[in-house]
Order: structure tokens, then sequence, then C-alpha cells
């Protein structure tokens, strides 16, 4: 009787450091993925054009999203995307500080929001509030928070707007006031995918983060159980609101524990297609 409870004992702890190896294994494990997304009433000119979308580094904490991480921003400079845009927190320590400007420098020109994990406004009570005016100092970074700016691409005009999550938070963000329907193209960073259901059809492509794909999911018959956010609603992929699209990024980091279960890393190269 005792040999038996021994070795069952010795099978569940050899089936959990399995599953622990995995979980920390998945969480480095990079997915490199290439989406066309279908804009209505964006011009022909832009058709083709590609936006680097990347998200939710949390640098700064043990966790194999660090390698995740620094293979997305290698990838991103060798596709040489026309855009890179990065939807929130970036770090959830103050040691991911130096990582996070050579991965910027690295990248070049890219526009930015924070995430609540920036802010220190989570349920990580260890979290550590970065100063968002060293990061835009930082050559080639702009980071958005309530603001807008205008480039020209293909001698068109291609708006960013981005949102502040601290006025997400408290529900007094408008970022359709920023809006500019002169824009050939019109993109609103934020780092809750939930803006987009306040505002369908103003922004032609929404780019969010914030849900990691879940990050720790069971699997089950017809459905998958996203454990870190049960109710969640727009958790990955794309998605459309009225005329909008919704780009919701998997994310490339981990927060509370470092492993990622069916829900692996992901940096995503939208290619744009008029329509």
């Amino acid at each position: 009787m005792g040999a038996t409870v021994l070795l069952v004992s010795v099978s569940l702890v050899a089936i959990a450091i399995a599953i622990a190896a995995w979980g920390w294994f998945e969480a480095g494990w990079l997915r490199r993925r290439v989406l066309e997304v279908e804009l209505e009433w964006v011009p022909p000119e832009l058709d083709g054009l590609r936006i680097a979308h990347l998200s939710d580094f949390h640098l700064g904490i043990p966790s194999r999203g660090r390698r995740a991480t620094e293979s997305a921003v290698a990838w991103v400079v060798e596709r040489k995307p026309d855009l890179v845009c990065i939807t929130g927190d970036l770090v959830s320590r103050h040691a991911g500080l130096p990582l996070l400007e050579r991965l910027l420098a690295e990248l070049g020109t890219c526009f930015v929001v924070l995430g609540n994990h920036d802010l220190a406004d989570s349920r990580d009570p260890f979290s550590q509030r970065v100063d968002p005016a060293a990061i835009d100092a930082l050559e080639g970074v702009t980071i958005l928070a309530d603001e807008a700016v205008e480039l020209e691409l293909r001698d068109r005009r291609v708006q960013i707007v981005g949102v502040d999550p601290q006025t997400y938070a408290d529900q007094s963000a408008h970022p359709e006031d920023l809006a500019h329907t002169r824009a050939d193209l019109r993109i609103l960073l934020c780092h809750f995918p939930g803006i987009a259901r306040r505002m369908p059809g103003v922004f032609h492509l929404i780019l969010s983060g914030h849900f990691h794909a879940g990050q720790i999911v069971v699997p089950y018959p017809g459905g998958r159980a996203r454990l870190a956010h049960l109710r969640a609603r727009d958790v990955e992929g794309i998605y459309r609101h009225g005329s909008s699209v919704l780009h919701v990024a998997p994310g490339l980091g981990t927060t509370f524990v470092p492993f990622r279960f069916f829900a692996r890393p992901e940096v995503t190269e939208l290619v744009v297609r008029s329509c």
C-alpha cells in the first residue's frame, strides 16, 4: 500500500513538473504571423501597407517572454514594415527599462500607447510605474496619450490616435473627437480592446492587446476556458465592429506566472487590403 501511494505521489509530481516545463517553454515559443485585413473606404494607394503590431512585453520579470519579445523585435526589424505600433504594458518592473530602451532603439520609428501595468494599475502588488516622458524622449518613439499624429504614406494621409489607459479606465477618453475625416486611413491604438465597442466605424483599424490570448487556456470540446480572463470578449485576433476592424494582439510577455498554455506569444504583421 505504501509503495502504491509513493508511486502515485511521484507520478503526480512528475506530471506537475512536466506541465510547468511546458508552460515555461511555450512562454518563449514565438509565433510570427502575417494577416491581411480588409478595410472599408481605404484608397487603393494604401493597399498592401504593412503594419507591425506588438504588445504586452512585460519586461523586468523572470520569464521567457523576454526571449519572445527580443525575437519579435528582430523579426520586425528584418521585415521593415511601413508602420510599427505597440499597444502597452511595456514593463512590469523597472529592471526591464534598459532592455526596453534597447529594443525600441532597434525598432526605430514607432508609435506607442501605454497599458495599465506601465502605470502600476494592476492586481500585481509589485508592479512599478514607469515615467512616460522618459520613454517618449527616446529617439523615434512617439507615445500617444489621448493624442493624434498624422503621417503621409504613399501620398495619402494616415492618422494615428492613441488612448491614455487612465482616461480609458475612468471612461473619460474620447478618441473619436480626435479623428479627422480627411485622413485616408485612421488607426486607433488602445491597450484595451473594449474601446472598439464604444465607437464602431469611427476608425478603420483599431489595435489593442491586454488579454495575452488568455495566457492560461484550457481547451474543452467546443471551446476554450481562458482562465486569466474568463468573461473577456475579443481576446485575440481579428474582429469587426461596424466598419472598423479590431486586431487584438496575443502579446509577448506574461503576468503573475511565467507560463503560457495554449496561448503562444505572437508578433503580427497586418497587411492592409482596401475594399
